[in-house]
């Protein structure tokens, strides 16, 4: 079995807490496509490629398409990364998405999620159309010319076959607890 969500695979359920103070479930989101992003406050390729996320998360927000960022890093291994600073961080952004926590890192677990940023888009049934990289760059996003994100979300909404259904997401590890911040699951590895 692969550690990562699988193109088709079912999108795992969670219960999480948001920095806009409510409790959200995968059934809170009706939009045709959802996109789930793990994501997190301090890596640098996050950091790199954040307004580009804003940019194609506010051009999609029209077309059905609904962004959710989940932060799992452990902030006894990243302190930066606690909910507190998730709070801090989206009162100065101001980002169009909704910010989730997984402190007990369970959701990253059932996704698979491999990295900061790590992209998972999903169709009305909630079923996996695409999975890895949001931008071929995301340390210096406005200096590259592939923008998966973008391609694949304007394949999605113009109805037409995903070119490229599955990337390597490039960018930090997560941050698991208890172990070196450089660490992941034995059974993790690359996509593609």
């Amino acid at each position: 079995m692969a550690y990562t969500l699988q193109i088709g695979e079912k999108a795992p359920d969670f219960k999480l807490p948001a920095t806009d103070g409510k409790t959200y479930s995968l059934s809170d989101f009706k939009n045709p496509i959802l996109v789930i992003f793990f994501t997190c406050n301090h890596c640098p390729y996050v950091l790199g490629s954040d307004e580009l996320t804003r940019m194609t998360a506010e051009k999609f927000a029209d077309k059905g398409v609904k962004f959710v960022g989940i932060n799992s890093n452990s902030p006894n291994t990243y302190p930066q990364d606690s909910f507190e600073n998730m709070v801090k961080q989206m009162e100065q952004l101001k980002f169009p998405w909704l910010y989730l926590y997984d402190y007990s890192q369970d959701i990253a677990r059932a996704y698979g999620a491999l990295r900061t940023p790590h992209f998972f888009i999903f169709n009305e049934n909630r079923e996996l159309l695409y999975t890895g990289r949001g931008c071929k760059n995301p340390r210096d996003a406005f200096n590259n010319k592939v923008n998966d994100l973008d391609r694949v979300l304007s394949e999605i909404t113009e109805r037409k076959k995903i070119s490229i259904p599955v990337t390597n997401p490039i960018g930090c590890t997560i941050k698991w607890e208890g172990m070196d911040s450089h660490w992941m699951p034995p059974e993790a590895k690359d996509l593609v």
